[in-house]
């Protein structure tokens, strides 16, 4: 073993200086750890003379990528820029000249990962991305290892902390989505183009790499259903909270009988549940297992600190596999074939708000309706509306077929006594 790993990192932003702050205020405990010191010595940046969070020697600041990825003294490259081509670009070169590499890049991760995991098996090099997904919970970690010798039949969880911080401001206060969308941006939460995280983007990407990993299928982005966050209204989440439940963007991974379903979306979930709990910005993902049964992993989802503390925990691994000679080995194919579900596989219930002509027979045409296609209420709400012949009708149902479902919403769009179908969601949880 070396007397000293040398680190080259890409990017010096929130995380990447959170990255040096934590090697270097807890020089001690790493090398208590893996047995020798960690050096930074080489940072890429794109402007040399920008002020930063942390102090920098100007000598290990470059805007050169060689001088990290094709660098000799170096042997792990820590990637936390961002960005999709380019920095594939750079960890391909990285990974060819024998560098261990961990990213915290979810958006390359999702794209390109198999890619990239079989370089870095091919030149017997490491490639963690733990902090890809939610920040500081170590749940990528938790699902090879931790959770390895169990079969996952479910991941459900709030992978993106923006999405949540404006749900919840939204319910708790009352607030229209724009105005806390423009909440979110001031405090630094949501970006100024905030369309990955509030179209459902962001987490589907999440879920792609969940996916893959606990039921070790090659899931691709596109395999994930998405809807974003943009059409939910103070009302909806009104009816939402008169009806028991709370409204979260969920990420569902499910699987059964070796087929799965990956999607994103709004979702209601009853009061009781663990996951209405989670507010703000943090981040928590149910794990299903056949042995262990039901595990929950909560925590910060984003920052500096708890996304660099993801980042080290993957340079840990790599130093401690290469003092026992073990790099390059932790990359395996996908056991088994992926098979999605189609929609009549699909199964669950349904949030739906409709606006409707208030008059006699209204509701006898919309029970007739759902009754043809075998779907039953759980709860209803009728209520008129002021100022004009019109009612809104809220319905929760009872489980059906994704297929049945959209079968009849299409159904009830072009009734003559609906004006509109306002919104429509999943519901999870709950019997």
């Amino acid at each position: 073993m070396k007397q000293g790993i040398n680190v080259g990192l890409l990017g010096l932003g929130t995380v990447g200086t959170g990255v040096i702050s934590i090697i270097e205020q807890h020089q001690q405990e790493l090398k208590h750890q893996v047995g020798c010191s960690v050096n930074v010595t080489k940072v890429l940046v794109r402007d040399l003379d920008k002020k930063r969070g942390v102090t920098v020697d100007n000598d290990i600041l470059t805007t050169n990528p060689e001088d990290v990825c094709a660098n000799p003294d170096i042997d792990v490259v820590i990637e936390v820029r961002g960005g999709v081509d380019e920095t594939k670009e750079q960890l391909i070169q990285a990974l060819e000249h024998k560098k261990h590499v961990v990213t915290a890049n979810k958006d390359l991760m999702a794209l390109h990962g198999a890619e990239l995991l079989h370089l870095a098996s091919k030149n017997g090099c490491d490639l963690f991305y733990e902090a890809s997904v939610a920040g500081g919970i170590p749940i990528l970690r938790s699902l090879v290892d931790g959770l390895a010798s169990d079969r996952i039949t479910k991941m459900m969880g709030i992978v993106n902390g923006t999405t949540n911080y404006i749900l919840t401001k939204m319910s708790q206060e009352g607030s229209s989505y724009l105005d806390v969308l423009a909440q979110a941006q001031d405090l630094g939460f949501a970006e100024s183009d905030p369309t990955s995280d509030v179209e459902g983007l962001d987490a589907a990407r999440k879920m792609a790499i969940l996916a893959t990993l606990g039921f070790s299928m090659d899931v691709k982005l596109d395999d994930v259903s998405v809807k974003g966050i943009s059409s939910v209204t103070d009302r909806d989440l009104h009816y939402c909270e008169q009806l028991g439940y709370t409204m979260k963007l969920i990420g569902l991974a499910k699987r059964d009988d070796d087929r799965i379903e990956v999607s994103v979306g709004p979702t209601l979930l009853p009061n009781e549940h663990p996951l209405a709990s989670v507010h703000n910005e943090y981040n928590a993902v149910y794990v299903y297992g056949e042995a262990v049964g039901e595990t929950m992993f909560y925590g910060p989802g984003a920052g500096s600190l708890p996304t660099a503390t993801a980042v080290v925990s993957d340079l840990v691994t790599i130093m401690k596999n290469m003092r026992l000679g073990v790099n390059g080995h932790a990359v395996n194919a996908p056991l088994h074939e992926k098979v999605l579900k189609e929609n009549k596989e699909i199964d669950s219930k349904y949030f739906l708000r409709m606006r409707v002509t208030d008059k006699a027979g209204t509701f006898s045409a919309i029970t007739s309706l759902f009754a043809e296609y075998e779907v039953s209420f759980e709860k209803l709400l009728q209520l008129p509306l002021e100022g004009v012949e019109e009612a809104e009708v809220i319905v929760i149902t009872h489980h059906t077929s994704k297929e049945n479902y959209q079968e009849l919403y299409d159904r009830l769009q072009a009734l003559e006594v609906v004006e509109n179908v306002e919104s429509s969601y999943r519901v999870e949880g709950g019997q």
